[in-house]
């Protein structure tokens, strides 16, 4: 069992790939006010605190102090932070070392990390240039830009808002996301060959997609006639005077051997430079210097050192984008909203907007504090142990702004106890998140992850996967109906109740582009898993019965007490159920190895993977034949009570397998995924 959940652990941090890919909860949310076009919120009130002045001698040595001890205790081999404020880079700070073994430091003008899904916000940009151009209606079906064709869902198409705002309704897609050592596919190309089933009704359902964005970078390049890379560095990169930054995989000539070693796991060699699949979403390299005019530019309403790369009133639309636009369905109460392109990472009742990215070798964070005309960037070159890369990442900003930027909001409310402890039991059970794949042999994985909710001993609300940064779960306290606040923290847990019934819920870490809903009774993994393990066992048990038995009749000189029909059916079942055991150890090797290995996920093991489904269409009939036979004759010819109750339940354990194999996409005959 252990080794399975390790698997399933294994798919979905390979599956979660770029963005935001640790399970490390954020911050607190203020939402813009509702309005036809929103507003601006206005600043937050400040109040007395015992904060530091945000200067660049006080945040050089607060930094000083921090990342070293911090990089050495997540085993973190270098980082790049960079500070702005008021138009100007305050700070930019290398940390560590770039290289590794050669230990080469970090020179945060130089270096070139990996922002991951950071990449994203130069694609969203393009994407509002052509807005403000005219070329791209945010409300068209943006089937009309291209030169193939989305499906409808439900009769409605995709817009490039819903892409925008993580709300096309797409599944997950993984294959090719991230590899090595082969050309980075063509955009057209990969796209039409990656088309991802829809899964939720357009705009409805926050759900994370790599895909999408990659296809928002395809609508810039047909509708502006310039490929990708080359509209980015002419009209994105290049007004900013960013030279030190590119989309390109692999790197330029004039960039090549400036890029900082990503590690994917401590103490392991590198892979080498990694290629992203759906470039548009995750493909830069930048330095923190770099980084830092992006954020200037944007926190400036799109203008830096005289260049425009987007007008006034098209960058506000983007930082704050009209609530009227967005299906309420989409939001869960308070928590934090997707804008255009950025999510929302309010902290401190202040206004908060970013992204984060990650690779398998480079993780980072930006956060824009839009009132305050103040950005922090960070970006590590290692996971560290133990996922020690997304510790720091929230914990620098949270300490960051409580140093700074403290707290400027209401204080919480309260609900009764006895009324946190009823709506604690009305979330209790098993959710499932909707960044995910659905029509694929993955969902099996993620059916093996959905998210379970309990009540606590005094009544409070327990989500066991939601850790803190010291490794536990956090404990949440009902600040409002249906609304928990971490006890000591900033996060917010928030659910959408009809009927009086909780119906989803989110909190502040991923209710931008993630929510959780309930599941289907024959999709739940609380009695699935279970069932499934217990089945596995009853044909390990059926299997391996039968050598024993014949061990023992050897030793004493003694016959089976069955011949003929009766004989031949028995061993017939016991070995269909060891064909069975054959087929779910393949499927475990396989998904292990393929998750192990980046060229495996780009393909490399499709011949496998079908060969697996196709043994799996041979052999669970053949299974159940045998097993129903064999229990047809047992109960027929006298046998004794308990061999025809073991007839049964391998039955019944054969019949769950082919419905788990059905349900989850295992004989699904294909390798799109």
């Amino acid at each position: 069992m252990r080794s399975i959940r390790r698997v399933a652990v294994v798919v979905a941090a390979v599956l979660a790939g770029l963005g935001s890919t640790q399970a490390q909860t954020r911050q607190e949310t203020a939402t813009p006010p509702v309005a036809k076009v929103a507003q601006p919120p206005a600043a937050a009130p400040a109040i007395p605190s015992a904060s530091a002045t945000l200067t660049k001698a006080d945040v050089d040595l607060w930094l000083d102090g921090y990342m070293p001890y911090a990089l050495r205790v997540g085993d973190i081999p270098g980082a790049v932070v960079t500070v702005v404020k008021d138009g100007q880079i305050l700070t930019t700070r290398g940390f560590g070392y770039a290289d590794r073994d050669k230990k080469t430091s970090v020179d945060p003008y130089k270096t070139l990390f990996r922002p991951g899904s950071i990449s994203k916000l130069f694609t969203w940009t393009a994407v509002m240039q052509q807005v403000e151009a005219g070329k791209i209606d945010l409300d068209a079906d943006i089937n009309q830009y291209l030169d193939f064709k989305i499906p409808a869902y439900k009769g409605k198409p995709v817009t490039t808002r819903q892409l925008m705002t993580h709300t096309a309704g797409f599944e997950e897609v993984v294959k090719e996301l991230i590899f090595y050592g082969k050309p980075e596919p063509e955009l057209g190309a990969y796209l039409k060959n990656h088309v991802p089933k829809r899964i939720f009704e357009a705009g409805v359902t926050p759900a994370y997609s790599n895909y999408g964005t990659a296809l928002a970078g395809y609508l810039v390049e047909r509708v502006s006639g310039e490929k990708f890379n080359d509209y980015i560095d002419r009209h994105v990169t290049g007004p900013l005077n960013m030279r030190n930054t590119t989309l390109r995989q692999p790197l330029p000539a004039n960039l090549a051997g400036t890029d900082a070693i990503g590690y994917s796991k401590p103490g392991k060699p590198a892979k080498g430079f990694e290629i992203v699949g759906p470039a548009p979403a995750g493909s830069a390299s930048s330095t923190g210097a770099d980084m830092g005019r992006f954020m200037i530019a944007h926190l400036q309403g799109g203008e830096l050192d005289g260049q425009r790369i987007l007008s006034a009133e098209t960058a506000h639309t983007m930082h704050y984008s009209p609530l009227d636009k967005v299906n309420p369905k989409s939001l869960i109460g308070p928590l934090d909203r997707m804008e255009l392109g950025f999510f929302q990472t309010s902290i401190n009742g202040r206004y908060v907007i970013g992204h984060l990215g990650d690779t398998e070798g480079f993780h980072s964070s930006l956060h824009l504090y839009m009132n305050e005309n103040v950005g922090l960037y960070l970006s590590v070159n290692s996971g560290g142990r133990q996922g020690a890369a997304g510790t720091l990442r929230t914990a620098i900003f949270r300490d960051f702004s409580d140093r700074y930027l403290p707290y400027a909001g209401a204080p919480d409310g309260k609900v009764d106890a006895k009324t946190s402890a009823e709506h604690a039991k009305a979330m209790a059970g098993a959710w499932s998140v909707s960044r995910r794949a659905d029509s694929t042999f993955l969902s099996l994985f993620y059916m093996m992850g959905q998210a379970k909710v309990a009540v606590g001993p005094k009544g409070e609300l327990i989500v066991p996967s939601i850790l803190g940064a010291n490794g536990r779960p956090k404990e949440w306290t009902e600040i409002a109906p249906y609304v928990w606040r971490e006890v000591g923290g900033h996060d917010r847990l928030a659910a959408q109740v009809e009927g009086g019934k909780p119906v989803r819920w989110s909190w502040d870490f991923g209710s931008p582009f993630m929510v959780f809903d309930r599941i289907p009774a024959g999709q739940n993994g609380a009695w699935l898993l279970p069932a499934l393990f217990a089945s596995i066992g009853v044909l390990a048990l059926t299997f391996f019965y039968w050598p024993v038995v014949a061990l023992v009749r050897r030793r004493y000189k003694t016959k089976a007490d069955i011949s003929g029909k009766a004989l031949t059916a028995s061993r017939a079942a016991r070995g269909g159920a060891g064909l069975l055991l054959a087929l779910i150890v393949g499927w475990g090797v396989g998904v292990t190895a393929m998750t192990s290995s980046a060229a495996a996920m780009a393909g490399g093991m499709d011949g496998v993977m079908l060969l697996l489904q196709g043994l799996g269409w041979v052999l669970l009939p053949l299974a159940l034949a045998t097993a129903g036979w064999n229990a047809w004759l047992t109960w027929t010819d006298g046998r004794r009570w308990a061999r025809k109750l073991w007839s049964v339940v391998l039955v019944l354990a054969t019949l769950l397998l082919f419905y788990v194999a059905l349900t989850f996409h295992l004989l699904a005959m294909s390798v799109h995924y």
